[in-house]
């Protein structure tokens, strides 16, 4: 065999490693890193650092890549135990559990890399930051309450996003990350919930499989309330202007929307309020929170 066709399989792994990451949800955490990157900027000098905000990128990438490939590791013996996971890669041997780990591994190297390539706290801190991400899927084994270690987890972007840019910590930052993180775990309660009787027959914890479907789905209204009230402290906190609060409103309408199309005992359009929904709050409030930032200043 040619070393030309013994490379043909390369591309279909590559294109299965991409799908057992689920690549295209990064658009959930990527624009909270994005506004916090950009808010950070125009506090520094009012420009756009083009090559930062790259780097910010590739780091987002590349530590939500490694978090969700570790994530389908661990869990490849639950997910063949559940209907809904049971097509995943690793379950139907679409991708070997050696190439799951050698991308898990490229993408753990291009995180750091591009931290390195920061500054030198984003590159100390980056270790922290990999933790809550293999903790995460370790948490279902030992509390009912793994959102809250998601929720720590999804927090690192924002906070990753201002330091990127100005080398310092800032509580501004923190502020935003545990928005998102809070708004993360409060929607993974809902999806948690089509999972219940499988969750409760194999002995996976959750909030759903130990308090009910309606104690979730109350937790997760709570969740966005709080959500809510932490980007209205962020917007004060950091001076934001008209688009901004424009964009909390578009926020809490969606949030008011998704809540009413998941309710206790219907939960027939949960996977429109997961990824429909929740896809749309993350670009709509970082469109807005550009305009805002360009409008008082902030320069191409």
């Amino acid at each position: 065999m040619s070393a030309s066709a013994a490379a043909m399989p390369q591309p279909g792994r590559a294109r299965a490693f991409l799908r057992l990451v689920m690549i295209e949800h990064s658009v959930f955490a990527l624009p909270f890193a994005y506004i916090a990157a950009l808010t950070a900027m125009f506090q520094w000098d009012r420009n756009i650092h083009w090559g930062r905000l790259l780097l910010v990128t590739v780091c987002m990438v590349g530590l939500r890549t490694f978090a969700m490939a570790v994530n389908r590791i661990i869990d490849r013996e639950i997910d063949a135990r559940n209907p809904r996971t049971a097509h995943r890669e690793l379950v139907t041997g679409a991708m070997s559990v050696k190439h799951a780990w050698t991308g898990a591994l490229i993408a753990l190297v291009v995180f750091l890399g591009s931290a390195a390539l920061l500054n030198p706290l984003c590159l100390a801190l980056a270790p922290i930051a990999v933790i809550p991400m293999v903790v995460y899927p370790y948490g279902k084994r030992f509390t009912n309450f793994p959102q809250a270690i998601l929720g720590l987890a999804q927090a690192m972007g924002p906070v990753g996003g201002w330091l990127a840019i100005s080398g310092e910590w800032s509580w501004d930052a923190v502020i935003l990350g545990l928005a998102v993180g809070v708004w993360i775990g409060g929607f993974d309660l809902i999806y948690a919930c089509q999972d219940i009787e499988t969750d409760r027959e194999i002995g996976v914890m959750s909030v759903p499989a130990r308090f009910g479907i309606p104690a979730a789905i109350w937790g997760a209204r709570v969740c966005h309330a709080l959500t809510t009230g932490l980007f209205v402290w962020y917007a004060v906190a950091t001076g934001a202007g008209a688009f901004f609060w424009f964009g909390l409103v578009i926020v809490a309408g969606a949030f008011v929307y998704e809540h009413s199309i998941v309710r206790p005992h219907d939960l027939s359009r949960l996977n429109r309020a997961f990824f429909s929904v929740n896809g749309f709050i993350g670009i709509a409030l970082f469109g807005c929170a550009l305009l805002d930032l360009l409008v008082r200043g902030l320069t191409v």
